[in-house]
């Protein structure tokens, strides 16, 4: 249980903190020129941190713990295969389902979703293999 929650915690951490970095400075203007007409004023913040904590699970358990031996880089290209079909099939939904989404927009979001579940797999598995065998 102990692995799994500093697994869970890593991960968790470094994916909230770069995807809040991507949606509130980096991509804001993105989105807003992009779906801007759908998007609310103000984020619902209860169902967002239910997608980053089951997302987070998913990445723990599909990326972090698959690989039992040491080493970030398995878990870095697992985690990057779980963003970019997780994150293709909303965005590829998206696209074929709603009047005016942006192809340009799925492309990026793709693109942020394989980058950062990878980079988030990565510091969840090198925080375990550091502080989860005591």
């Amino acid at each position: 249980m102990r692995q799994f929650v500093i697994a869970y915690l890593a991960t968790a951490i470094v994916m909230v903190a770069i995807d809040l970095l991507w949606l509130g400075v980096i991509a804001k203007r993105l989105y807003q020129n992009g779906i801007g007409h759908l998007m609310a004023e103000k984020p619902n913040v209860m169902v967002a941190l239910v997608f980053y904590l089951v997302y987070a699970s998913g990445l723990v358990i599909f990326a972090v713990r698959a690989d039992p031996e040491p080493g970030w880089s398995h878990a870095l290209l697992v985690g990057a295969m779980f963003g970019f079909f997780a994150y293709a099939t909303y965005d590829l939904t998206n696209l074929a389902t709603l009047k005016k989404w942006p192809w340009w927009l799925s492309a990026a979001d793709i693109a942020w979703g394989t980058l950062m579940s990878g980079v988030a797999a990565g510091a969840g598995k090198w925080a375990l293999d550091r502080f989860g065998s005591g």
